[in-house]
């Protein structure tokens, strides 16, 4: 079940490794590789936190936030980016044993897709999330960005 503390893993300073497709609705798009630098922190005592990732090859810079609803015991995740500075529409999910699940509606390119996070591979030292979308209500899901999380060196965890 998820708690409060589900995200107290990733606290701190992080390198990423990011893949990402060129076009996240095509199977057949070419994967991009990239670097960048991730920082979160802790707000709500552990209920909610943010982060603000640096992805100086897209120049931009993304952030998420994350609100961890005592009642229902699900996390909501928005995500901005600098290019735009609006809030996209939350995922609501949890943590299920070491992997976390999220899913909600959004639009690319002007078509209604399902979006879903995965968070996985968590250590003290490591993470995985990946973002896949459904243009079909979840019946198949293309994944179309990875970010590879590992702690920046000389950064405790949480």
């Amino acid at each position: 079940m998820s708690t409060a503390h589900d995200f107290d893993f990733f606290h701190g300073d992080w390198q990423v490794a990011h893949r990402r497709r060129t076009d996240f609705l095509d199977p057949d798009s070419d994967w991009e590789e990239f670097t960048g630098s991730s920082r979160c922190w802790s707000l709500f005592d552990g209920a909610a936190n943010i982060d603000e990732i640096d992805m100086p090859r897209l120049g931009s810079k993304g952030l998420t936030l994350r609100l961890f609803d005592r009642e229902t015991k699900q996390w909501s995740l928005s995500w901005s980016s600098s290019r735009s500075g609006k809030l996209f529409p939350p995922v609501l999910g949890r943590f299920e044993g070491e992997r976390g699940a999220f899913h909600g509606d959004d639009t690319h390119d002007g078509k209604d897709v399902r979006v879903r996070f995965v968070w996985s591979g968590i250590s003290a030292t490591t993470a995985r999330w990946e973002q896949a979308f459904s243009p079909d209500e979840g019946e198949s899901w293309l994944t179309n960005w990875v970010m590879e999380f590992t702690r920046a060196s000389g950064t405790p965890a949480g």
